[in-house]
Order: C-alpha cells, then sequence, then structure tokens
C-alpha cells in the first residue's frame, strides 16, 4: 500500500472523531494501524497548537497604558509653522506626521508603539 499524505491522515482522522466509534473500530473500518490513527490525531493536535501559539506569539500587543517615553521633537520646517511633526518614542521608534493628522489616529498609532 501506498504512504498516505497528510490531507488523507487530515480526512482519516476527522471521519473518526465525527464517527464516535473507538481508535480500534474506525482504523478497522478505514484499513489503517490503531496506532497510526491515534498518532496523527496527536500530531495533528500537535501542530494546530504550534500554529496558535505562532499566531498568538505574532499578534501585535495593545496596551491602555502611555508610552515610557515619549519626546515631540520639532523638525526644521515646523519652526516657520508648516511642516510635519516628528514623534519620537523611546529614542529608537520615530513618527512622522503632517499637522493636519487626526489626533485620536496620532493617539492609537503611539499607544501601538509604546507597546513595543
Amino acid at each position: 500500500m501506498a504512504k498516505a499524505s497528510r490531507a488523507e491522515w487530515v480526512k482519516r482522522v476527522e471521519r473518526w472523531q465525527d464517527s464516535g466509534l473507538t481508535a480500534k473500530e474506525s482504523a478497522a473500518e478505514l484499513a489503517v494501524s490503531p496506532n497510526s490513527l491515534t498518532f496523527w490525531k496527536w500530531k495533528l493536535r500537535r501542530e494546530q497548537s504550534t500554529q496558535d501559539a505562532t499566531a498568538k506569539a505574532m499578534k501585535p500587543v495593545v496596551k491602555a497604558t502611555e508610552p515610557k517615553f515619549l519626546q515631540l521633537v520639532p523638525t526644521h520646517s515646523e519652526a516657520v509653522g508648516a511642516g510635519p511633526v516628528e514623534v519620537v518614542i523611546r529614542g529608537d521608534i520615530i513618527v512622522r506626521v503632517s499637522r493636519d493628522f487626526d489626533e485620536h489616529t496620532l493617539t492609537r498609532v503611539i499607544r501601538v508603539l509604546g507597546a513595543c
């Protein structure tokens, strides 16, 4: 018998779980080893847990607190009142915004970057 693909094992495990049968009963119907069936159930669950953990780790964290360090730095053209404003967060993140930038949106951006 040819080696089954991952996709085939996904279908087999789903069929088993939907059936309400034991691993041994379902494996007999599917003509596979009960050990293989339970192994693939474990493997697929483990993969899903790893993917969930990775997705959670990559999700940006937004805190409702103010940034620990925020400094407004005037740009050269700001002195004459026409140019952009630079927002420097913790000395290493710089956000340049025009003077007509929405205050609410700027506040949210600063909070998100302050959580980095």
